[in-house]
């Protein structure tokens, strides 16, 4: 079990980064748009959301990773 949970902890770390990329790739145009309504949505999402969601998918595979998680 302990190294499934490992394994999984790798497994979150990597959905992180695919996360963080994939973001920045599908709304980054949202940036550059010159309309309001994209500007307001892409500045939540790069400035609010994306770092919620990768800190928080990278501590949790940290935690999985280091066994933290043991008892």
């Amino acid at each position: 079990m302990n190294t499934l949970k490992k394994y999984l902890g790798i497994v979150w770390i990597a959905l992180a980064i695919v996360v963080a990329y994939l973001s920045i790739g599908i709304f980054g145009y949202k940036l550059t748009t010159g309309k309001q309504d994209d500007l307001v949505f892409g500045i939540i999402v790069f400035f609010i959301l994306l770092p919620m969601i990768v800190t928080g998918l990278t501590i949790f595979g940290w935690y999985a990773i280091t066994d933290e998680y043991e008892d």
